[in-house]
């Protein structure tokens, strides 16, 4: 990866000519979407998919941007950071407005920079935080960091006398590790002690192992950074583990993905996830009407909630479309509007600034138990969560 990334850069570049903005000549404004469809990750992505075209289509529908329609170009990465590299080419060379970025940090990690240099504005799915720390110029962040969901976590902890903690987290997931390391920078400040670290690999079939070393650490609770199988593996063998503490998983597994093939094993398990996810509980207001565009059409069409990967890419459209709305299709122009921007969507209200490229907060995120195979919020969840909605009018 490292000696190929950079000979696809090259390419990109040396084939790149110098461009402020694209429009299609039929009226149409390009946007390129760079997501995993197939591969590791394909079932993430495809919700989001599943939500970019319902949020194109919405906004076509009822004229378009300006009396432009959207044009999406959308790409597989098959789960592959060379793959999104050599995506971004293509859309490069068909002078797109935007690009949209993949749910799988490491494609997003891998084409991001090139989005910069060539002053694309990129929005990306992925939560991982060096996208944005440090601020980078074209690129906005539409997750929660893996280091606000860290946050947001030991937030509850430290309000519910949960004091010493286990961490297990995924080595070649950059959103693992951006969570991990969040965990640990902000554990202090919550009075909250990480007396057990246990790393694991991405194609584990067993963490017997990894129970046992917490099983020893005097941990009263286990929490597990990790995204796709090896978040199903390892809930459905804890109860089996022999542990007896609560077990927390962040918002990678806050969605029927995680909990039907996890079944009766997920019941009782604290699960992370955006604001969006848990809709149906919030009083009645901008905020809930927000997440009602996207939900009603949705269950409609496919027959279940959105789950946690849909907000996100709904969000993404709709902040886009803001921006592009003030700014008309001048990238600049586009970066400088997404910069300033502040908009209620199913994730929370974003407010971008010069020096916040992610715009969501620790209060944009629920803490849920898994009740009858729902996400339902935890008392502490529902009351700030309410707080946060009734902000927002």
């Amino acid at each position: 990866m490292r000696k190929i990334v950079p000979l696809l850069a090259a390419a990109v570049l040396a084939a790149a000519t110098a461009c402020g903005g694209a429009g299609g000549a039929d009226g149409s404004l390009k946007i390129g979407f760079i997501e995993s469809l197939t591969g590791n990750y394909a079932s993430l992505g495809g919700e989001a998919k599943k939500t970019v075209e319902l949020a194109v289509e919405q906004i076509n529908d009822a004229g378009g941007i300006g009396g432009e329609t959207i044009e999406l170009i959308t790409l597989d990465d098959r789960t592959s950071p060379d793959q999104g590299v050599l995506h971004f080419n293509r859309l490069r060379s068909q002078d797109v407005t935007a690009i949209i970025g993949s749910t799988y940090a490491n494609v997003a990690l891998a084409v991001q920079p090139l989005a910069e240099r060539e002053k694309i504005p990129y929005i990306s799915l992925a939560p991982a935080d060096e996208q944005v720390d440090p601020i980078r110029e074209y690129t906005f962040v539409i997750p929660a960091l893996s280091s606000t969901y860290a946050r947001a976590m030991l937030g509850y902890f430290g309000e519910n006398g949960i004091t010493d903690v286990a961490v297990a987290y995924d080595t070649k997931s950059a959103y693992a590790m951006a969570g991990f390391e969040g965990m640990k920078a902000h554990a202090a400040e919550h009075g909250v002690r990480i007396v057990k670290e246990e790393p694991f690999e991405a194609n584990a079939g067993s963490f017997s192992p990894l129970f046992t070393h917490v099983r020893d650490s005097g941990a009263r609770a286990l929490v597990v950074w990790a995204s796709g199988p090896p978040g199903v593996t390892l809930a459905k063998q804890f109860p089996s583990s022999g542990l007896d503490m609560p077990l927390f998983m962040t918002g990678s597994q806050a969605s029927r993905l995680w909990l039907d093939p996890v079944g009766e094993a997920a019941e009782g398990v604290h699960v992370q996830s955006a604001i969006g996810v848990v809709g149906e509980h919030l009083p009645d207001g901008t905020l809930k009407r927000s997440i009602q565009e996207m939900s009603g059409p949705f269950q409609q069409k496919h027959g279940y909630a959105p789950p946690q990967f849909a907000m996100d890419g709904y969000a993404a459209v709709k902040l886009l479309a803001a921006a592009i709305e003030k700014a008309g299709a001048d990238r600049e122009k586009i970066r400088d509007a997404l910069e300033g921007l502040s908009l209620v969507t199913p994730n929370g209200q974003y407010n971008y600034s010069p020096t916040d490229h992610s715009g969501l907060k620790p209060s944009d995120i629920s803490m849920n138990r898994v009740r009858d195979g729902e996400l339902v919020p935890t008392e502490w969840s529902r009351t700030r969560l309410a707080r946060t909605a009734r902000a927002l009018g």
